[in-house]
């Protein structure tokens, strides 16, 4: 922050704390605080397109995971799992509320007469093209409140942490 800004939220925070356990480092607060709080600001954002499609955040990662498959656009529900990051009960509500929408299908798989297959009918795949794009120029929105000198370097910092946290390295000898 520029000498003279206001403080905000995360900084008042510090302050307080620095205050309060002056014995303490606070400054991991600056980046995890500002962090959690633009995480929360950028999910509303994100909702409100979601939302504008009747879609919830979960239905939007099915479909969207079920279009980047390409033709036929389906997949197990295990994949569809895998690919957005839940567990496969929670995979199983979101297709039967996607199902009862009538943006898809589900089959038994012709290799496994156990499996089953997920597919995206046409009205599934006309919403989430729609949706696709509309959140594709909302995110470019949100991002060009940054230069494009601070995306490209928040997006190598980003990667870099991510990458460390996904993958800690365990020191030498250990």
């Amino acid at each position: 922050m520029e000498p003279g800004e206001p403080l905000d939220r995360v900084a008042r925070i510090q302050e307080e704390w620095r205050r309060e356990r002056p014995d303490l480092d606070t400054s991991p607060q600056g980046v995890i605080g500002r962090l959690h709080r633009l995480a929360d600001r950028l999910s509303e954002e994100l909702r409100l397109v979601y939302d504008a499609h009747g879609l919830g955040e979960g239905e939007f990662d099915v479909l969207c995971a079920l279009r980047r498959a390409g033709e036929p656009y389906e997949r197990p529900p295990g994949e569809l799992a895998a690919h957005t990051m839940v567990t496969t009960g929670a995979m199983t509500k979101r297709i039967d509320r996607l199902e009862r929408a009538g943006l898809v299908t589900r089959r038994r798989s012709s290799d496994d007469q156990r499996g089953r297959i997920v597919a995206l009918t046409r009205p599934g795949r006309e919403l989430i093209d729609r949706a696709f794009t509309d959140h594709m120029r909302n995110e470019r929105r949100l991002l060009d409140l940054l230069t494009p000198a601070e995306s490209a370097s928040l997006e190598t910092l980003l990667t870099t942490w991510l990458s460390r946290v996904d993958h800690p390295r365990t020191p030498e000898g250990e």
